[in-house]
């Protein structure tokens, strides 16, 4: 697998588990360290991944709330969602709209 293949498992791996260490990720993709370490720091310019030292050799966390593809609602489930929303106030209607945008589709 090419270096631009191998990012883009990782990034779907950290998706996934939200969090891994380098040493992990090096034998799981059959790599040294060092190249996960320079992988990561590529992902880190355009995606928002922290790197963490530690004494089990780092860690790499994916923010939260953070995915490659977040699902996307129909437009029934919009339409739900907006009628239900006509029925709430104050934060729960700011987490519905919230909700609501995220997901509705474009």
């Amino acid at each position: 697998m090419d270096a631009h293949e191998r990012r883009q498992r990782l990034l779907e791996r950290l998706c996934r588990e939200r969090h891994d260490t380098y040493e992990n990720l090096a034998q799981l993709f059959g790599v040294s360290k060092r190249t996960i370490q320079n992988d990561i720091m590529v992902l880190t310019g355009s995606y928002p991944i922290e790197t963490v030292c530690g004494r089990y050799g780092g860690g790499i966390h994916l923010m939260d709330g953070y995915h490659l593809d977040p699902k996307r609602l129909t437009a029934d489930e919009t339409n739900l969602l907006k009628r239900l929303a006509t029925t709430l106030y104050g934060d729960d209607l700011i987490l519905m709209n919230g909700i609501i945008t995220r997901f509705a589709p474009y």
